[in-house]
């Protein structure tokens, strides 16, 4: 178990070198002034994925909570708001939960010594989290009990990340190899991913965090070519131009890829299943159609704690990539715009895209901070440019990347929109979510995304506003 342990030679513990001051960076020590830089966690082979398998158990210490975990899974429990459970299930729930009331508190003293510990502990709890409150009955008050408070919100604190399910969670961190791979396989097989946990054993909840894997490891193409396109912009010459615009022309056909990826999904997760059985566990306190509030029963038990600000479920906003390509090609200042907080309330937080980032992995943020910094941008060359081969290949990518959120849109109306209108599989009667109306369009509150946006507004907006990053012709 050792061997999970950060040494002092990894990348997360070596001190970050100063360019500007001092002697020569020291061997091994990651040059953190380019996109390269492992500094920030983000691997030459999978991007924003961990080159290796996450950590699949914690040691015996934590044994507990694993096994609580395992005992929710293989009880396949059920969401606390289905029609008419039969008793037994609703005591299975019960039972369970009860477990986790009685669990015994424990320290997370040793997980402190590894990052690789605090990701793990961070998806036991909070898929427990999310397991103990969405099978409550609707009616409950949602208290999450001291057992999962204090650990949770401890590791949360070290982590710098909300106490509640995120993208990292269900994504990055929750997959591993189906078979064992070459180790001179540079990175995990596109088909060969399975993942280590899901709420309702079925394989279209798996396709679903697993479409999502998939583009992120295609997605390491795009992140390379940034690169390329910074160091060119740095030479600035006429060589480098023309470089750039063909690196742009491959940028966008990367986009459209991922474009395809996303929906891919399509082969392999039933849309009503997903709409009535899957999507509802991954909500947050902002998407709850009963609005009631998150309790955390003990957090005055640890002083340094704060009551949670940020609870809103995972979401493909919180992924560090579609990011980086909104600050790489200057589309943030768009697509981040205040007006898209995804929620028409008056005191709204800021913009929802800008939010998402407080659920991404602290390097990650660190590395979107960095790439934001950039002296020369991208979108400025090309402004400054009279070269109309460069606007037109940099107009392109902005096109795919519009394109891309098309295809998001698509899913989004595959997905949530049509099921809500259609009776949930194996029930005669059409019985819809309560946190989505029938007829989209006609209703008294507006759709909303598992990250509590007014999605189909939000998304529309956010859509739109990438295509409105397009530069007129010269």
């Amino acid at each position: 178990m050792n061997t999970h342990l950060l040494g002092s030679d990894h990348f997360l513990t070596l001190p970050r070198p100063n360019i500007l001051v001092g002697p020569p960076r020291p061997t091994g020590v990651p040059d953190t002034t380019t996109l390269a830089a492992h500094d920030f966690d983000v691997d030459t082979r999978t991007g924003f994925m961990p080159p290796q398998p996450p950590l699949a158990r914690l040691p015996p210490t934590w044994e507990a909570w694993e096994c609580t975990l395992y005992e929710a899974q293989r009880l396949k429990l059920q969401l606390g708001d289905t029609p008419e459970p039969p008793e037994h299930e609703r005591a299975k729930s019960e039972s369970w939960r009860s477990q986790v009331r009685n669990l015994e508190i424990l320290t997370i003293d040793e997980l402190k010594t590894s990052e690789l510990y605090l990701r793990r502990a961070h998806h036991v709890l909070g898929w427990i989290l999310h397991f103990y409150i969405h099978s409550l009955p609707p009616d409950a008050p949602v208290v999450i009990p001291p057992p999962i408070t204090l650990p949770l919100l401890q590791v949360s604190a070290e982590l710098k990340l909300p106490p509640v399910l995120t993208y990292s969670d269900n994504v990055l961190y929750n997959w591993e190899l189906k078979t064992e791979q070459s180790p001179y396989q540079t990175a995990p097989a596109l088909d060969n991913l399975r993942c280590q946990t899901l709420f309702t054993s079925t394989t279209d909840e798996e396709e679903f965090y697993l479409s999502s894997a998939r583009i992120e490891l295609a997605g390491v193409v795009a992140l390379e070519l940034m690169q390329v396109i910074m160091d060119e912009a740095f030479v600035g010459d006429d060589i480098a131009i023309r470089r750039i615009t063909q690196y742009l022309l491959s940028l966008s056909t990367t986009i459209r890829k991922l474009r395809s990826l996303l929906l891919a999904v399509r082969e392999g997760c039933n849309p009503d299943i997903f709409y009535h059985r899957i999507r509802p566990w991954f909500r947050g306190l902002d998407s709850d159609p009963e609005n009631r509030p998150w309790v955390f029963a003990g957090i005055e038990a640890d002083p340094s704690l704060q009551q949670p600000t940020e609870l809103s479920g995972p979401s493909a906003g919180q992924s560090s990539l579609v990011h980086a390509l909104d600050i790489f090609l200057g589309v943030d200042q768009y697509s981040h715009s205040d007006s898209l907080t995804g929620s028409s309330v008056a005191t709204a937080k800021k913009a929802f895209l800008d939010r998402m980032q407080l659920y991404m992995p602290r390097h990650h943020k660190t590395f979107l901070n960095h790439l934001s910094a950039n002296p020369r941008p991208l979108r400025r060359i090309v402004e400054e440019s009279n070269d109309d081969e460069l606007r037109d290949t940099y107009n392109t990518a902005v096109l795919a990347l519009k394109e891309f959120r098309d295809a998001h849109m698509i899913i989004v109306a595959q997905y949530i929109i049509g099921p809500s209108r259609r009776p949930a599989p194996s029930i005669s009667v059409a019985t819809v979510r309560p946190d989505i109306k029938k007829d989209y369009g006609e209703v008294e509150m507006p759709l909303k995304g598992t990250g509590g946006t007014e999605l189909v507004n939000f998304l529309k907006g956010v859509r739109d506003r990438t295509a409105g990053a397009i530069l007129p012709s010269i």
